[in-house]
């Protein structure tokens, strides 16, 4: 089991996390549809720091011997969803922006066309 100390130390690190997201938030930063999913996580990192028999739990349940390898597979897993996100937000932006630089140079070249005409 954890210490206090230490256990207190999650809590506060998981609280501190909180109000970054609700900064990130209020600026901005950070959509509506990413930070549910960070408060989320957030949450679960607080349910854990309050209550570590339940990460222990979760361990067993999955088949780990030591929850530290429970945590790291799992943040792993968590990494890897968010970046394939990513990866497929940056996709679907790389189109648009070849999209938008065609249809550009198309009105560039109708805008040239009008000007030859009129002179």
């Amino acid at each position: 089991m954890t210490s206090h100390i230490l256990q207190i130390l999650f809590i506060l690190g998981a609280l501190c996390f909180f109000g970054l997201i609700l900064i990130f938030l209020k600026k901005n930063t950070l959509s509506l549809k990413y930070t549910i999913l960070w408060l989320l996580l957030d949450f679960v990192m607080l349910l854990v720091s309050a209550f570590p028999p339940i990460l222990a739990f979760v361990a067993r349940l999955l088949g780990f011997e030591l929850p530290a390898n429970a945590v790291f597979s799992l943040l792993l897993g968590f990494i890897l969803v968010i970046l394939l996100q990513l990866t497929s937000i940056a996709s679907g932006q790389t189109d648009k922006i070849k999209a938008l630089t065609q249809t550009v140079a198309l009105l560039e070249k109708r805008v040239r066309e009008l000007e030859g005409k009129d002179n």
